[in-house]
């Protein structure tokens, strides 16, 4: 017989007096699971293991039962675990950002976040109405950030929200090219597949010419037929060299035009001087950065330790661009870079996070040039590890402005006449300290992927010339691993000053997600640990059993597959790929709102001048990350689509032809095949797939042949025909032409694991339904 957990009452108490932990008990005393997963559901704030304890009154044995229950319900995919808090699968995080995209039947706001997997249910919020004359009001088509709760009342939306921020008002537009028919007649061709087609009477184009670019709005529906619409805004012609990555721009809601404000504040800018900086002018720092490179915010210089007892040691000094000292808190320009929170950018162009006379004059470290800087100095034993460090306000000025190969070229025996004199002075002791620092990250070891990182070059015209693979030079290395150090530091620093901060986390992958690689691992006949906590080595062993053999590429990317995404936050979980314990952006401030905020919160905690973090910034650090986060997760779809297009249309004149690709995508629909001559995927559709009926196994990554046992699977090497090519939405559609591999096996053990998720759930406490992970 159930009964109330004892002591459940009051140990669930939450703010407004909410008795979140009354719950029923099994006959073993403790808490059923559906009454975790239901505290977990509505609690989502206040979730973590010690707070789930303390709200069904759990101590000792309790304890050790709930840690155990908690890690069954993770495996079996019922949880997620993410910054040491746990959450239902698919549930948002206490603050997001939300697009307002209509009203429910009593009127009230709804919204959806708006970044979300293309794969994923919907997730719908109920806007609160707001409370107060200082809550911000928002309306159908704005972006907001808000703070979610889930829903009390079933059915209808699974979240509530409350309005933090409007980030910006958005018309209900839609994006496309205008196009004339052989009748006559104008149509809105959509670049979102999902978008119908809107028809365009003549006196509606405005000023729009067949072949351009706009944005329309739908002005009737129509019982026949398609709707119609009409011109608000020409964004370009299709045909001008940068149309890709303007329609990107556009569809994604990047903020591209600086209002006039800000150009005249960032205009009104005078260089800044000596006050509260130590002079830095003879130090030959210099920058190295990709030849093709309009901005420098960062310098580097390493020289040998003289201290007798650090023998082999040495010390690096990485200069920072003092951004801080131009963009102060709640200016127009930090407003305008906030709302951007960091440069986007495509083959094409780049859409900078701050004006032109901000990024590339007055921040930029040019070459022999006065900069203010903020710089930390480090010194090193010579097994790599960090033995002090030391932030400065300083004024700087760049030795060398260098790119990566010409510093390479220097370092392999080939100097020119800029790296020859800076060979023996500057070159040589950056490579000797890179060694050391070098030794540090192996003892660390970091997560190792290989995944090679392609560059598109285009002609004057804006098409595709070629795609290639930048060779990865240790000048690359040098220099990422020097701003790695300088991140640490920044939050060290700031963790011993107690100072809030943001930091740049990554989480370690959930329970679910390492038991599906771990059942993928076992089809290779590879094993992973199971219960204890894995680190960066242990995946970076299994990527060493691969290599060189015809399973890398393939355990490559379900190992990435298998990561969680890095965010910002101002709470600390650490950075796991790094396999660093605190971590920090704070080299890139010209490009990155985060990096600010960290240059900010030094300046004050250590009394370096004006600049410094305020406090109201500290009590929106939260708020901050959250915005900056989405920022920097609608910058990478932008980019990833701008390729997709330029790729699609580079390719649209060659349908018929066959080409060698790489499965880099399996789902029940069908197969995504990537070109690696170009890094851009097509789709197979599975219905396409005639010989047999096709199965598809999530944890196997693999469609396989219900009769046969044969079929594909994710990294296979595989020849298909291009069909079909819509250069607009950047898709295309291919045939298989490979016939299915044979998967030893595959049937057996799809059913053997299928008949012990379902004996998992079918034992637990949740009614024995089963479930598809």
């Amino acid at each position: 017989m159930a009964r109330r957990l004892p002591g459940s009452g009051k140990a669930g108490k939450r703010r407004g007096g909410q008795d979140s932990a009354s719950a029923e008990v099994g006959e073993d005393g403790f808490p059923t699971r559906q009454a975790l997963l239901d505290y977990i559901q509505s609690n989502p704030d206040l979730a973590s293991k010690r707070d789930i304890a303390k709200a069904f009154g759990l101590k000792g044995e309790g304890r050790i039962w709930l840690k155990q229950t908690l890690a069954e319900l993770a495996s079996e995919g019922l949880l997620d675990v993410e910054r040491k808090s746990y959450s239902r699968p698919g549930a948002l995080p206490p603050v997001v950002a939300l697009e307002i995209f209509g009203r429910d039947r009593e009127g009230g706001l709804l919204a959806r976040p708006v970044e979300q997997p293309e794969d994923a249910d919907p997730v719908l919020v109920s806007i609160r109405s707001p409370r107060g004359a200082r809550a911000p009001t928002a309306g159908v088509g704005d972006r907001v950030l808000a703070k979610v709760f889930p829903a009390k009342e079933r059915p209808g939306p699974a979240y509530t929200g409350r309005v933090i921020r409007l980030i910006d008002h958005r018309k209900d537009l839609a994006l496309g090219v205008l196009r004339k028919l052989a009748d006559g007649s104008f149509r809105l061709e959509p670049v979102e597949r999902r978008q119908p087609e809107l028809m365009i009477d003549a006196d509606a184009l405005g000023d729009a010419k067949p072949g351009d670019l706009v944005e329309a709005e739908q002005v009737s529906s129509g019982r026949y037929g398609l709707p119609r619409g009409k011109v608000v805004a020409v964004l370009g012609s299709l045909d001008s060299e940068k149309a890709v990555s303007m329609i990107a721009i556009h569809a994604h809601d990047i903020p591209h035009v600086f209002p006039p404000q800000v150009l005249a504040e960032a205009d009104a800018m005078k260089p800044a001087g000596m006050e509260h900086r130590e002079d830095w002018r003879r130090l030959p720092l210099v920058t190295i950065d990709p030849a093709d490179a309009k901005d420098h915010d960062d310098a580097v210089h390493a020289e040998p330790d003289t201290d007798p007892a650090n023998t082999g040691g040495v010390i690096a000094t990485v200069a920072i661009a003092d951004v801080a000292t131009y963009i102060r808190a709640g200016s127009p320009l930090d407003r305008e870079a906030l709302k951007r929170g960091n440069s986007v950018y495509f083959p094409d162009r780049v859409v900078p996070m701050l004006p032109e006379r901000i990024s590339n004059d007055l921040c930029s470290l040019r070459e022999g040039e006065d900069r203010p800087a903020l710089a930390v100095r480090m010194t090193f034993a010579a097994d790599g590890r960090k033995i002090r460090h030391s932030f400065h306000r300083v004024m700087m000025k760049s030795a060398a402005k260098l790119a990566y190969p010409q510093a390479q070229a220097a370092i392999d025996g080939r100097p020119d006449d800029k790296t020859g004199p800076l060979l023996d002075t500057v070159l040589r002791p950056l490579w000797d300290a890179y060694a050391v620092l070098k030794r540090g990250r192996e003892s660390r070891h970091p997560l190792e992927l290989d995944l090679p990182e392609r560059k598109i070059l285009l002609k004057p015209d804006g098409t595709v010339d070629r795609v290639t693979v930048p060779e990865r030079l240790d000048a690359h290395k040098l220099i990422e691993e020097f701003m790695i150090q300088a991140n640490v530091a920044a939050a060290e620093t700031l963790e011993n000053k107690r100072q809030a901060l943001i930091y740049r986390i990554h989480d370690a992958p959930s329970l679910a997600k390492q038991e599906a690689l771990r059942e993928f691992l076992r089809t290779l006949s590879i094993s992973l640990a199971r219960g204890a906590q894995l680190r960066p080595a242990q995946f970076n062993g299994i990527l060493a059993q691969v290599r060189d053999t015809e399973h890398e590429s393939l355990v490559n990317e379900v190992v990435l597959r298998s990561q969680s995404q890095a965010v910002y936050s101002p709470d600390n979980i650490g950075h796991f790929g790094l396999n660093l314990r605190r971590y920090a952006h704070f080299t890139s401030p010209i490009r990155r709102y985060a990096d600010l905020i960290v240059h900010r919160a030094l300046i004050g905690s250590l009394g370096l001048g004006a600049g410094g973090l305020t406090r109201d910034e500290e009590a929106r650090l939260e708020e901050i990350s959250a915005l900056i986060s989405a920022s920097e997760r609608r910058a990478m779809a932008a980019e990833r689509d701008t390729v997709d297009r330029l790729i699609a249309a580079h390719l649209s004149g060659r349908k018929g032809e066959t080409f060698e690709g790489r499965i880099t995508g399996v789902t029940k629909s069908g197969l995504f095949v990537q070109l690696p001559t170009y890094g851009a995927d097509g789709f197979v559709p599975v219905s396409t797939l005639h010989d047999d009926y096709y199965i598809y196994d999530e944890t196997a990554h693999t469609l396989f042949g219900d009769r046969s046992g044969r079929g594909y699977r994710l990294g296979d090497a595989v020849e298909v025909k291009l069909v079909e090519v819509a250069p607009l939405a950047g898709s295309m559609r291919f045939e298989m032409l490979s016939d299915p591999v044979a998967l030893q096996g595959m049937r057996q053990s799809f059913h053997k694991a299928r008949g012990r998720r379902t004996a998992r759930a079918g034992g637990n406490r949740l009614g024995g339904r089963s479930r598809r992970r």
